[in-house]
């Protein structure tokens, strides 16, 4: 059965959906059936992954609601190596639609039962706040990743995570872990960056990605070309972290 990993920061602007997307097509491209849901309105994994989300038969919001199985809103670009679950601004009604539902916190675990046999990991990508949308996807998951700019900042948005977190853990969903604390737009020349650096190290020990994903032009550029860094330019510094990421997850599977 598929591990459900879940791409979490309630910190914006940190890498989060670069990060599922990448990720994903870095597993994808070492033999792993991957498929990546989106869980955010704002649809940019969707877009990011070649997928236009102004024109979809099916999606993340009626997968939630109801009216769709995932087999019917799984979308499968070819030039992907991995599959995608779109989103757009429809799931902000679907959230609103979730609160008076019930199972409410449930919806896509239970939704999500009969296609994980089908992939050997599924990442859902969720907004950057603590909404229906993203307990869902923390109900769902066996482990979170979290990924974490190197800054100041960023630093307290992780602590409001660890305690979101730890709260799913001791209700709705025992079995979540850390699958790990991912480092991203890192700077080796900022002694800031650097310090950040080594005081999660600190606090979080090995469940730290010895892997740092660099401030990379090409991993910014990619999205704009709805492909994965790694279609885009696979020998650019950006594309091979995110290899060497998914590598790191292979081994301490």
């Amino acid at each position: 059965m598929g591990q459900v990993i879940t791409v979490a920061n309630q910190k914006g602007g940190v890498a989060k959906t670069t990060t599922a997307i990448n990720v994903a097509a870095s597993l994808g491209s070492l033999g792993k059936k991957v498929l990546l849901l989106d869980l955010d309105p704002q649809g940019n994994a969707t877009m990011g992954s070649g997928v236009n989300k102004h024109d979809l038969a099916f999606s993340s919001c009626e997968v939630l609601l109801g009216e769709a199985n995932f087999r019917q809103a799984t979308y499968c670009p070819e030039q992907l190596p991995y599959h995608v679950v779109p989103a757009n601004a429809d799931l902000t009604a679907a959230e609103v639609g979730l609160m008076d539902a019930p199972l409410r916190e449930k919806r896509l675990r239970l939704a999500m039962e009969d296609v994980r046999q089908e992939y050997d990991y599924i990442f859902i990508d969720c907004p950057p706040s603590l909404n229906m949308l993203t307990l869902n996807a923390l109900v769902a998951a066996d482990g979170v990743l979290v990924p974490i700019q190197t800054e100041y900042y960023a630093l307290e948005g992780l602590s409001a995570l660890m305690g979101t977190i730890l709260k799913i853990q001791q209700s709705a969903n025992t079995k979540l872990e850390i699958v790990g604390i991912l480092r991203t737009m890192h700077d080796p020349r900022n002694n800031l960056a650097n310090d950040v650096s080594a005081q999660l190290i600190q606090y979080f020990g090995n469940k730290v990605f010895r892997t740092i994903i660099p401030r990379n032009v090409r991993v910014a550029e990619a999205p704009s070309h709805g492909v994965p860094v790694l279609l885009y330019d696979k020998t650019s510094r950006g594309a091979l972290a995110y290899l060497d990421l998914a590598k790191e997850m292979l081994a301490a599977a």
